[in-house]
């Protein structure tokens, strides 16, 4: 079976880190994210990946050189142009000469879905497609998703007011599809998936739904990438990691508190790291505090941070003490 991932996007919510790195890149918990999403595919039986690059297609090329990812064979489609959901998922399945059914995921979710599972139902009910669905606690800010009591998708409701509707589950961006999806979109359009062609698969009867209480987080932004770092390494997923890399350099005197160190990153001495992400190449002066944070660049001696983005060229002067900031500041760069 074949998969498409979605991995042409800008990364524009994870600024400044995204600068040097396309998002599916970044590392969490010393693993790059496209490679925990690529293995889970291959344990379902996925024997070739697509990746719809677009975005600085050259850093896959050369992240995987011989074409291998996760033990999975790669297929690079890079589209010419943004495209969209739909647009970037008709394009590589077309480029890849897909003609049965596959798997399409988006490049910035982290699951424990069982994706065997959701192509089973599939089957099961005969679909010409089905969207793996999460429950939140929180449905307003997100477009929930109501369902018979078969899985078959009623409608969409786009950040519902409280009692507009009793659904607690959202897209979570899987989807096992018949390649007569493909064939509703046309070549070259920019079309999105979930506001055009899902409509009109429910309109038609034929978009099913599995809901499950998996694991699942959306990495795209800063709080939630430094999330499913620190999940890896605490238990809170099946899998459970190393937090710090092989090739690090800690000195001895370092305190790290529930904190990924990647490798060959510098940890001075004395510092006090803590629910944190030092990224691979970080360089960390003596005597540095870190607190929820997110470091690529390089920090002083003796500063303390909070809840900061630090990318990679970036360079913290020593004694700096910041909350909630970003470095360099994406509002402020001519990226």
């Amino acid at each position: 079976m074949h998969a498409v991932v979605l991995v042409g996007g800008f990364g524009t919510r994870l600024r400044p880190l995204t600068y040097s790195i396309p998002k599916p890149l970044l590392p969490i918990a010393n693993v790059r994210q496209l490679e925990h999403l690529v293995a889970g595919l291959g344990r379902a039986g996925v024997s070739r990946v697509v990746l719809a690059l677009g975005f600085k297609p050259e850093p896959f090329f050369e992240a995987f050189p011989e074409g291998l990812c996760a033990g999975v064979d790669l297929h690079y489609a890079v589209e010419p142009e943004p495209l969209d959901t739909a647009g970037a998922i008709a394009f590589a399945a077309r480029d890849a000469g897909i003609d049965s059914t596959f798997v399409a995921m988006n490049g910035d979710i982290l699951c424990d879905l069982d994706v065997a599972s959701l192509v089973a139902f599939h089957r099961e009910r005969g679909a010409e497609g089905t969207i793996h669905l999460t429950p939140v606690d929180d449905p307003s800010q997100y477009g929930v998703v109501e369902t018979d009591a078969d899985g078959w998708v009623r409608r969409f409701v786009e950040k519902p007011a409280p009692g507009e509707t009793e659904s607690r589950v959202i897209n979570a961006g899987t989807y096992v599809l018949e390649a007569s999806v493909v064939e509703r979109i046309d070549p070259g359009r920019k079309v999105s998936i979930e506001r055009e062609i899902f409509p009109a698969m429910v309109a038609d009867g034929h978009l099913a739904a599995m809901a499950t209480e998996d694991y699942w987080i959306d990495t795209g932004r800063a709080e939630t990438y430094l999330r499913a770092n620190l999940d890896l390494i605490d238990g809170s997923r099946r899998l459970i990691l190393s937090s710090v890399g092989p090739q690090a350099h800690v000195a001895a005197t370092a305190s790290l508190v529930h904190t990924v160190v990647g490798e060959n990153a510098v940890i001075g001495a004395g510092c006090v790291l803590v629910d944190s992400v030092v990224l691979p190449g970080a360089r960390l002066g003596d005597g540095v505090r870190l607190e929820r944070s997110l470091v690529m660049g390089t920090v002083g001696d003796g500063c303390d941070l909070t809840e900061c983005v630090i990318g990679a060229d970036a360079v913290v002067s020593a004694g700096t003490v910041a909350k909630g900031v970003r470095i360099p500041d994406p509002a402020r760069s001519s990226w």
